[in-house]
């Protein structure tokens, strides 16, 4: 026997009201997306649920690929039945014989929207019980904590019938909160930074800053590989790759050693800001970490920020290092992270950098040199790539992004 549907459940997306639509339209892109190598399939975005129609395609793949998309609180696989109750009887009895287990105990929820049925939740219950205890001697009923919760609804249109209820991974449809530039390092924070970003709804592009000679092609392939990480959540990510070294070698050489990696975390908002706006962005994010490094302290934060007035989104600031590693591992990116190639703000980090800059410091040293033809140049020399699952990396024109 073949489940012929899968029932997606909504979460955040009931509470939107007026706006749900909306919501529902992203979730449906976010599933056709991660199924799109099945034509076959067809994917219903109804007002309180979402069917993924099968087609005879083999469910147990689909299953794998819907535990990530965001914005699905929990779906099933299911039967759709016409509503006959010996017909009904007879296929959930099916259903339970197909998962059934030596010791499995079942309990029935029944669930009327169709109040013309001619059972109701109580007699349903009573009914579906008594055939499955009759014809399965060797299952017991349990209420509370049953192995197999068979779930019987009546609609106007059919009833459906499932016996698994699979965890979604929550959050919100892909593309609903707008879109932000993550600042991709090539270290364990910023991937993480990203895809919880993600999880809220927001269509991420990555910046990345490099720096030949002083960071190797094995660097810029890590970050590549970050990013294909993170594309498999949504099906693609764009990469900006900005040529940085000019800037960094102009730093080094006008700013006070302990003042340079505050100018350069300064330097780098100003362009990743340019490109925000250059792809119609709505905001930053990074993966600072309260306290983490120099450049993290409040004070820092607040001199570095002065040169925005872009919101900048901080997923990971009030977490601690454990907890980013364990869903860096989580997502897979950890590994990718901790391979030894370095990225240009650890190669030019200084011996012993400012944790408590003054913004007033910062800009007397910055005024003696303008940086901003010198950020336009790195604009307008900024690689981009578009990241797709699986390692397929192609250079892209910017409409297809």
């Amino acid at each position: 026997m073949k489940y012929d549907r899968i029932l997606i459940r909504y979460g955040e997306i009931s509470t939107k009201g007026r706006n749900r639509k909306n919501f529902i339209d992203k979730l449906r892109k976010s599933v056709k997306r991660v199924l799109h190598d099945f034509p076959e399939i067809k994917v219903e975005g109804q007002r309180d649920r979402m069917f993924v129609l099968l087609n005879d395609q083999p469910h147990e793949e689909i299953i794998e690929r819907l535990k990530g998309v965001f914005g699905i609180q929990s779906f099933s696989p299911v039967l759709k039945v016409e509503k006959d109750l010996d017909t009904m009887k007879e296929k959930a009895l099916q259903l339970i014989q197909k998962v059934y287990q030596e010791g499995d105990t079942f309990k029935i929820t029944a669930k009327r929207a169709d109040k013309s049925f001619a059972l109701d939740t109580f007699g349903i219950n009573q009914a579906f019980g008594a055939h499955i205890l009759t014809s399965m001697p060797s299952i017991s009923v349990d209420v509370k904590k049953p192995s197999i919760n068979l779930v019987i609804e009546v609609r106007k249109e059919a009833s459906y019938i499932s016996c698994e209820n699979i965890k979604g991974a929550v959050g919100l449809p892909a593309g609903s909160s707008g879109k932000g530039m993550l600042m991709l390092s090539g270290g364990i924070d910023s991937p993480v930074a990203g895809y919880l970003s993600m999880k809220r709804g927001i269509e991420v592009e990555a910046v990345h800053f490099y720096s030949p000679p002083f960071t190797s092609e094995r660097s810029k392939q890590k970050v590549i590989d970050l990013a294909e990480k993170l594309s498999r959540i949504n099906g693609g990510v764009a990469l900006h790759i900005v040529p940085f070294t000019e800037i960094q070698q102009l730093i080094q050489k006008q700013i006070p050693d302990n003042y340079t990696m505050t100018t350069t975390r300064r330097l780098m908002l100003r362009i990743t800001d340019a490109l925000r706006e250059k792809y119609q962005g709505l905001s930053i994010i990074t993966g600072e970490s309260l306290g983490q490094v120099a450049s993290q302290t409040m004070e820092s934060m607040y001199a570095i920020n002065e040169v925005v007035s872009t919101p900048i989104l901080r997923p990971l600031i009030m977490m601690d290092k454990a907890d980013i590693i364990d869903i860096a591992q989580t997502i897979d990116t950890h590994d990718i992270s901790i391979r030894p190639f370095e990225d240009c703000c650890t190669v030019f980090v200084p011996s012993s950098p400012k944790t408590k800059p003054k913004l007033e410091k910062v800009q007397h040293f910055e005024s003696y040199t303008d940086f901003e033809p010198y950020i336009q140049k790195a604009v307008e020399n900024t690689e981009k790539l578009v990241i797709m699952p699986n390692s397929n990396i192609e250079k892209e024109m910017e409409d297809l992004f």
